[in-house]
């Protein structure tokens, strides 16, 4: 398949693209959803940590794949280079029309809602400014990838700021807050691995947005070299920082006070730097968001373009229209469009779970993609390869099929949805292979 085009992006807006979508709006809101789920201090960081873990052993265990597939499409490439079209086809399906445009839709839900609190705006306007953000990254990632990168690097930078001031001076607060470490889920009357499945199923939307930069390594300029680096040392330093970004929540807050509560970020700024300060430390947080926005914008939009170029797509043509920089602008309107749909539905954690859900199980198929082309294909040439084979995938693997199993368990109609949504992808493939030859 012919590739495109401007190879424009480096090691640094590779390592920007990682950081900058992974850190968004999970490291701000996803507090409350783990302390929520979780009930003490001490199994809160522990899932934090543990996730950054894992996802670390993801990214060791899929840069291996995106070295040695150094082509635009990332994920859905990877399935479809080692199990075939139709598996291929399910994946791109769902990242293309459910997980990116649902990323865009949860992300910009927290971005209006911190707008809404900044401005002290009514509850009408949320979703108004919600569309606004999504149709200004459209627009600026239809200048090309290079724009899109440019953004994504000073957003990357500017992010940092909220975060940087909330760990230490969260860290050094005197309040009169307990915090534990011990990772017990105390007198809550959750069950242990209950609380570690769903914590777990919470921090992977704040992890997730690592495996994206693959889909441009079309563009990279040496994607061989700089993709794995840009994964394994990005993903270290985001697990850094979430830690102590958490931690710093909890020892400002009792727990109490964090759980199922969205809005937890703003009120740890307005504590910690009063009213004037709050508002800059707020500005830097929808910065955040924004900045993930982009990150999902300039990956996702690329992705049915790739699909159409294959022919797995009806109307391919609309799919693969370009700018004249060569940025796929149908797919992302596209994309917007599905994105303000679920927008209107709201339900930020509802979204987020059922796509951390989904994209797990593809997630899986990826790190078991190493096992098979290591044995079908010992030639294949491999510029990085995952160290402490098969430990590393291996713990990617057993991690990933945990959640899943309980979220099953746990949220049986929020699996079910995802299951079902991904499903109707197969009549599409069905009717694309009847008439076109594939």
């Amino acid at each position: 398949m012919k590739q495109t085009t401007n190879k424009g992006i480096g090691f640094f807006p590779a390592l920007a693209l990682v950081m900058g979508t992974v850190i968004g709006s999970g490291v701000f809101f996803k507090i409350s959803n783990t302390t929520e789920v979780t009930g003490t201090s001490g199994m809160t960081l522990f899932v934090w940590l543990l996730g950054g873990l894992i996802t670390i052993c993801a990214g060791l265990t899929v840069a291996e794949l995106a070295a040695a597939i150094p082509r635009n499409g990332g994920l859905t490439t990877y399935i479809d280079y080692t199990y075939g079209k139709f598996s291929g086809f399910l994946a791109g399906w769902a990242q293309s029309f459910i997980y990116f445009p649902a990323m865009l839709a949860a992300q910009s839900i927290v971005f209006a809602e911190q707008v809404k609190n900044l401005l002290h705006l009514a509850q009408g306007w949320l979703f108004p400014v919600a569309v606004l953000a999504i149709i200004s990254i459209l627009l600026i990632n239809c200048l090309g990838s290079k724009a899109g990168g440019i953004l994504q690097s000073v957003t990357l930078v500017v992010k940092l700021i909220p975060i940087i001031a909330i760990v230490i001076f969260g860290l050094m607060h005197k309040g009169d807050v307990e915090v534990s470490f011990i990772p017990t889920t105390g007198d809550t009357g959750i069950n242990f691995f209950t609380a570690l499945g769903a914590g777990l199923l919470a921090t992977m939307f704040a992890y997730d947005g690592w495996i994206h930069v693959g889909n441009i390594a079309g563009e990279m300029k040496n994607p061989k070299r700089d993709l794995p680096l840009a994964i394994t040392l990005g993903l270290g330093l985001v697990t850094v920082i979430y830690l102590l970004i958490n931690a710093a929540f909890l020892f400002t807050h009792p727990i109490d006070e964090l759980k199922g509560n969205l809005n937890a970020a703003t009120q740890t700024a307005q504590l910690l730097f009063g009213a004037s300060g709050g508002k800059l430390i707020t500005i830097g947080i929808m910065v955040s968001v924004y900045g993930a926005l982009n990150g999902y914008m300039m990956t996702g939009m690329r992705l049915p373009e790739a699909m159409a170029k294959q022919g797995l797509l009806p109307f391919k043509e609309t799919f693969m229209k370009l700018t004249r920089s060569g940025a796929p602008w149908m797919s992302g309107v596209i994309q917007v469009v599905i994105a303000v749909v679920m927008v209107s539905l709201g339900a930020f954690d509802s979204i987020t779970n059922m796509l951390v859900f989904v994209i797990w199980a593809f997630y899986c198929m990826a790190f078991y993609a190493v096992f098979v082309l290591r044995k079908r294909e010992k030639e294949l040439v491999r510029p990085y390869k995952v160290p402490l084979y098969p430990i590393i995938p291996l713990i990617a693997i057993l991690a990933g099929i945990f959640v899943m199993i309980n979220t099953l368990f746990t949220q049986f109609g929020l699996a079910l949805t995802g299951i079902v949504i991904t499903l109707l992808g197969i009549p599409i493939y069905l009717y694309q292979t009847k008439n076109t030859q594939l």
